[in-house]
């Protein structure tokens, strides 16, 4: 090849299809049973409570609770999460529903998306501290044994986001790029062009799985950790906490979607950076305390005292 023979087209160049691998994404976030239109956000949603509640159910019989009180807890800690999560996405993002030209009872449709992770557990603390007190049993107790379940949920919610065409990251060249469409929330479904195929908006960074994968690795690790060691009350919710929000923290400054700032910072940027740190602390200082019960105090048979004994003066 000499200096002044044209340059060869690359590999890529001269055969468009090799080596263009790609994430799809659905075109279709929704499907209609009757006159019912069924969302697989939803349905995401759905299905990590679902796990949550079976396995912080197996995980609370084993510090002492009774079967059937996470469920019960969970109905008055779920529909907290729900409003939480939801308040937390409307207040921090009040002009996608309140400007000129918006449709404010959008705030409502949860089903497009929109869920705060910390209005959520917030709320759903709450939400946990009352079915607690109605049962008379230990929250931080609750907490600790419904971590695992928690995070293994927000890893299946992700997909979510995943039907929705949302939640995604710059545009790259990666192999695993997640293709993107553009989507008619109101429809569910993707919007086409002239000859009838998809709008394709690019190719980018598919953060809703990489948060998927990283709540995976941390709930297995709590796992993991509270079976081969003693933490202590309260460290494993907090273990969660702080594991959580590390991963979140790298995941906001990797997201290119809309968002409010501070300081040149997402907001959720923000939140999960001090959360991580202030959950880092209590993990630290609640460690070494013993580990959590269902009920921390015994109560014993309540015993009536009989009449004294006529030598000994002491009760039968």
């Amino acid at each position: 090849m000499h200096d002044d023979d044209p340059p060869r087209p690359s590999l890529t160049e001269r055969h468009p299809m090799i080596l263009q691998t790609f994430l799809p994404s659905p075109t279709v976030s929704a499907f209609h049973l009757g006159p019912l239109t069924i969302h697989f956000y939803a349905l995401c949603i759905i299905a990590g409570i679902g796990v949550a509640i079976w396995l912080g159910s197996r995980r609370w019989i084993a510090r002492g609770g009774r079967p059937g009180q996470v469920a019960d807890i969970c109905l008055w800690a779920v529909p907290g999460g729900i409003i939480g999560g939801r308040l937390y996405h409307v207040i921090t993002d009040p002009e996608l529903y309140f400007l000129p030209g918006r449709n404010a009872w959008n705030a409502f449709a949860i089903w497009d998306g929109g869920l705060g992770i910390w209005g959520a557990i917030a709320l759903g603390c709450v939400g946990a501290w009352i079915g607690c007190r109605r049962a008379g049993v230990s929250l931080i107790a609750f907490l600790d044994a419904v971590a695992p379940g928690v995070v293994f949920a927000q890893a299946l919610g992700r997909w979510g986001n995943w039907f929705n065409n949302e939640l995604y990251g710059d545009p790259t060249t990666l192999p695993w790029k997640l293709q993107i469409h553009q989507m008619d929330t109101a429809a569910g479904t993707a919007l086409t062009d002239a000859s009838g195929h998809a709008i394709i908006l690019g190719y980018y960074q598919p953060t809703f799985l990489y948060e998927s994968l990283w709540c995976l690795v941390v709930g297995l690790a709590l796992l993991a950790l509270d079976r081969r060691y003693t933490l202590g009350a309260g460290s494993v919710f907090a273990l969660y906490a702080a594991g959580y929000t590390a991963g979140r923290f790298a995941f906001e400054l990797m997201r290119s979607d809309y968002a409010n700032l501070i300081l040149g910072l997402r907001v959720n940027t923000w939140v999960a950076g001090l959360i991580c740190l202030a959950a880092a602390i209590v993990f630290t200082v609640r460690l070494k305390r013993p580990r959590s019960t269902a009920f921390p105090i015994a109560a014993g048979p309540t015993c009536t005292p009989g009449p004294l004994h006529p030598q000994t003066g002491t009760g039968r």
